[in-house]
């Protein structure tokens, strides 16, 4: 009886299971995702009256004809495309995606991609300061008739970052509009900003529906990070401003007479390609000059990569596109918005800190960065007990780390807690250890952030160490009985030598997608940056904290991005005539590589020097770049040769073409021929014996200055390469006028590792300077 029961439940549970399989799979086979379909436009048959019509054909062709599908009246459409992307966005079943694919007319379909946001004093640290007098600084450079648009969080209009007086009515060119949402009407928006949109569909499609209650349905900015990218690009100057009286002065954004145009593209639960796609688009058509987009995800090809694709439709229509570069450094090929039509902004220091002093109880002063204030306050005349629950091992203890519910009240209530970096924000560890009864904490740097120092707006007092001084902190605690300390908060310093530094969280090349291509273009200031803030939030981003502030200070190539967004602005300005690719030369021949000690630029990881791959083409320096000398100029056609070189199908090189009857003419030898501004030449070794043939590379420079002018060349020595410059001397007879030269590598000893240097062309007035990376490969075994 026993074996017959048992034997009529396993027939039960393997049914019960076979159907939920079932059950499980014809889900799957009718759930649906967002996907972008590009279309070609010129293969639109006459028999449809406008493009939507036929795109809307194409999709419903190609839906499933079941009958679940077809009680299914959802709309699929979700966007339309028609200026730097051409075609929609449709919610589809991975069958339907397939079928529409292999469609008449559609040249690609790229499934939604999730990407996430890369989250004062630097206009007077680029010598944009004009209390100094600086000639650069007037009416005709303050960029009025210059747009910027930036996609991110939103706006908080009534920040005084965004008041518009004394600002000239809007440019007649201008077509974009104020959208009205919650909390949100036209009269947000003003001569400064002069537009405001929503991208919410890819989103919903995702994710579900926005909660407004959580959230405004609207451009209004609930997060901060848009209002702080949109001051920095763009704000008008504010006296007086500070972060709970640190940094405090005047804040300006970097062209402060720029106008700004905000696009909400990223949520609560992140930002979608569909949605960042659409508003690229709907930028281009309302006339933006500048688009500055602080997020990114995963690199993938070019031709798989939606952003990349809608960056080279903008940059066709002559807008100049910045993205950040990341900050998943210090590792190696973390870097994303790799394309070269984009410039690729990493982060570096300045040279204003925030120090904070941690006294042991053994004498020992260990000097970090905070930016707390508030009611607890340490006594710096009492010490207090210091507690740390992680161990000498290489064991991860998550109690260590700080972490949600790990910390017993028992044992840290009324103690100084150190926490250890890694897998939860920093001031989410902060609140764990307050709501376990800690009076403080210390925050210890792990080998990844090395002594690079990141301020933060803490609930409870809290500095931030570096690794070095946190090992010996750690050691302190674990090998003396009551070991005691307390915290000293010293305010705002300026003056910091070493300064510039890379950020160690900025993401670092080499750009393994083109080794040829040297990615980032060049670094800007990432670290600790004064900007607008939203009043929906506290200054630590949790919702916990109810404090309200006008600013914030935030870190993250997030921050250096709009710094060159509105530098580029100021370039556009100055020379309304300019290509993206001119601004984006001037911006990388005029970056400097040596700090404010005249050594050169350091990583913030290791203390040693940086390189190109992780600075780029250098330090971007505003005045220098509004004259420039010499320009790498780039048509869209000498892009889209670029991509003849990357051993793409017709198919994929579609991709880039359909909108300009675009194909190859195989003008550049190699990739390495595209007139980029910076060089980089890669040696693969042809057998096991023989080394590679020399590289030879071709360039073209345009004269943006004096008429008549002779510029001259030097080239810093290799190791493992001769270099031999054809010709060593430009003379130039008028203005614009073109010159190449070609360079030739020559390989002489096989180095284990890249090389760098530079090459410079020099008139006794401008340097134009361009980095080298020699690299050598094996070939494949």
């Amino acid at each position: 009886m026993a074996n017959t029961l048992m034997g009529n439940m396993g027939c039960f549970l393997t049914s019960y299971l076979l159907f939920c399989t079932m059950l499980i799979s014809a889900n799957a086979q009718f759930a649906k995702k967002t996907y972008l379909i590009q279309m070609d436009k010129s293969a639109m048959p006459k028999t449809f009256p406008n493009h939507l019509e036929w795109y809307s054909s194409k999709v419903k062709s190609a839906l499933s004809t079941s009958p679940e599908a077809e009680m299914d009246n959802e709309e699929r459409i979700i966007y339309t495309y028609q200026n730097a992307f051409h075609g929609v966005a449709a919610k589809l079943t991975e069958e339907e995606a397939e079928r529409l694919e292999a469609e008449e007319g559609v040249v690609a379909v790229f499934p939604e991609t999730k990407y996430e946001l890369h989250t004062t004093r630097s206009p007077t640290f680029l010598g944009l300061e004009p209390a100094k007098g600086n000639i650069f600084w007037s009416e005709k450079l303050a960029g009025h008739d210059v747009i910027v648009g930036v996609l991110d969080t939103g706006i908080w209009p009534e920040s005084e970052s965004f008041h518009d007086v004394g600002m000239r009515p809007v440019p007649a060119h201008w077509k974009g509009a104020c959208e009205i949402g919650t909390d949100f009407t036209k009269s947000h928006c003003n001569r400064k900003v002069v537009g405001a949109r929503v991208f919410y569909h890819g989103y919903e499609a995702a994710i579900g529906k926005i909660n407004e209650q959580k959230e405004y349905k609207s451009a209004r900015d609930q997060d901060g990070h848009g209002s702080h990218t949109a001051a920095t690009v763009g704000g008008s100057p504010v006296l007086g401003a500070n972060l709970l009286g640190y940094a405090n002065g005047t804040a300006r954004g970097m062209a402060p007479g720029a106008r700004i145009a905000a696009y909400k593209v990223c949520w609560i639960g992140g930002c979608f390609s569909s949605d960042i796609v659409s508003a690229i688009d709907k930028a281009v058509a309302d006339g933006v000059n500048v688009l500055s987009i602080s997020l990114g995800g995963g690199v993938s090809s070019y031709y798989r990569d939606s952003l990349s694709v809608a960056a080279f439709g903008a940059m066709e229509k002559g807008v100049f596109v910045s993205c950040s570069a990341g900050n998943a450094g210090p590792d190696p090929a973390s870097l994303t918005n790799v394309s070269p039509w984009i410039t690729t902004v990493g982060a570096s220091t300045m040279d204003r800190d925030f120090p904070a002093d941690v006294k042991l109880g053994n004498g020992k002063i260990m000097t970090g960065v905070s930016l707390y204030k508030g009611q607890s306050v340490l006594s710096i005349k009492k010490q207090y007990p210091l507690v740390y629950l992680g161990s000498n091992s290489s064991r991860v203890d998550p109690r260590s780390m700080c972490l949600e519910g790990t910390l017993d009240p028992k044992v840290v209530s009324g103690k100084i807690v150190i926490c250890d970096r890694g897998l939860s924000p920093r001031v989410k560890k902060g609140h764990v250890v307050r709501s376990a009864g800690g009076v403080g904490m210390i925050l210890t740097n792990s080998e990844a952030n090395g002594e690079e120092l990141v301020a933060d707006c803490h609930l409870l007092p809290a500095v931030a160490i570096g690794e070095k001084e946190g090992k010996e902190l750690k050691n302190y605690v674990l090998t003396s009985k009551g070991a005691t300390a307390t915290l000293a908060f010293k305010g705002t310093r300026l003056g910091i030598r070493p300064s510039p530094v890379v950020a160690a969280f900025s993401s670092r090349g080499p750009n393994f997608l083109t080794l040829e291509i040297l990615k980032p273009d060049l670094v800007a200031p990432g670290v600790n940056i004064l900007a607008a803030w939203s009043d929906a939030i506290g200054p630590s981003g949790l919702k916990i904290d109810n404090r309200r502030v006008k600013f914030n200070i935030l870190s993250g190539t997030s921050m250096s991005c709009p710094h060159v967004s509105g530098i580029a602005a100021l370039l556009k300005a100055r020379h309304p005539d300019w290509s993206p690719a001119a601004i984006k030369s001037a911006l990388m021949t005029t970056a400097y590589v040596l700090d404010n000690t005249k050594k050169t630029l350091r990583d913030a990881s290791t203390a040693k020097p940086s390189s190109p791959y992780d600075h780029g083409a250098g330090h971007i320096d505003p005045i220098r770049a509004l004259d420039p000398g010499l320009v790498y100029d780039i048509a869209p056609q000498d892009y889209f040769e670029f991509l003849c070189t990357q051993k793409l199908t017709p198919n994929q090189l579609g991709v880039f073409a359909k909108y300009s009857n675009r194909s190859c003419r195989h003008s550049l030898a190699s990739p390495g021929d595209l007139n980029y501004p910076a060089i980089s030449s890669v040696f693969t070794k042809k057998a096991a014996t023989s080394f590679s043939s020399p590289v030879i590379v071709h360039r073209t420079v345009t004269n943006v200055g004096q008429p008549v002018s002779k510029y001259n060349v030097v080239v810093s020595p290799f190791k493992g390469a001769s270099v031999k410059v054809e010709p060593q001397t430009l003379n130039f007879t008028r203005k614009y006028q073109r010159l190449s030269y070609k360079i030739t590598f020559t390989p002489t000893i096989r180095q284990a590792s890249p090389e760098f240097g530079s090459l410079e062309w020099k008139d006794g007035v401008h340097i134009v300077r361009s980095p080298i990376v020699i690299t050598w490969l094996s070939p494949p075994m």
